[in-house]
């Protein structure tokens, strides 16, 4: 009996080690910036980040002449049906907070819990927005030409795709709003990939300013003051 207390005790004692270094890391390894790469190219595509104040999203115009969006993510797709839409977000994450998570007062145990531990799919959250505003929770970007084309191929490779190399739409009507629609993605979200990861890998993918490594959108956002 003393040998399973103990055991249980061990056990409790490492899993509180872990949320703590993790708390840690998570404070500290963000302030760590990756800088932006030096060119002398013309940064001549308009992008931005996005924060709902948890959750990332990298923000692409619909239509330049590198890709267009809107023939891989047909604006049929939403509910509001509306053409004159200017960009898109793209945030990846765990398809169980996405559809089965409206509010954090809907969020289970279980959800969490298979999110954190690789336990569960993932989707693509894509948005379709008519403007843009700069202020604390949205910032601009500019791309050169190869910049643009590197974060095309990072969100592309993101997204699951069916025998004709067709993005896979998830029919649902948990869609937060009437420009929006969910995708089926690649990869397992968890406590060490998050949404916030994915997003600052993109930049870094488009040799943006970044952070060392950030699960928080505020680590990404500490950069952009």
């Amino acid at each position: 009996m003393k040998k399973m207390l103990f055991l249980i005790l061990k056990i409790i004692g490492f899993l509180i080690g872990v949320v703590f270094l993790y708390i840690i890391l998570s404070l500290l390894l963000p302030m760590i910036p990756v800088k932006a790469e030096e060119t002398s190219d013309p940064k001549i595509v308009e992008a931005y980040i996005l924060t709902n104040g948890v959750h990332t999203d990298l923000v692409v115009p619909v239509k330049t002449k590198y890709m267009d969006w809107s023939q891989k993510l047909p604006i049929e797709n939403t509910k509001g049906k509306d053409p004159d839409q200017n960009f898109i977000a793209f945030g990846w994450g765990d398809k169980g907070f996405y559809l089965d998570t409206p509010t954090w007062a809907d969020l289970k145990f279980s959800t969490a819990f298979k999110a954190a531990f690789w336990l569960s799919d993932s989707a693509m959250h894509c948005t379709y927005y008519k403007k843009m505003t700069v202020a604390d929770d949205c910032k601009k970007i500019m791309l050169t030409e190869k910049q643009y084309q590197d974060l095309i191929k990072f969100i592309d490779d993101k997204f699951d795709k069916d025998s004709e190399g067709k993005y896979i739409l998830i029919k649902t009507d948990a869609v937060y709003g009437n420009n929006d629609a969910f995708y089926d993605a690649k990869g397992s979200y968890n406590f060490t990939y998050t949404c916030n990861t994915w997003a600052n890998d993109g930049l870094k993918a488009a040799g943006q300013k970044a952070a060392f490594w950030s699960p928080t959108d505020f680590g990404i956002f500490r950069h952009y003051k």
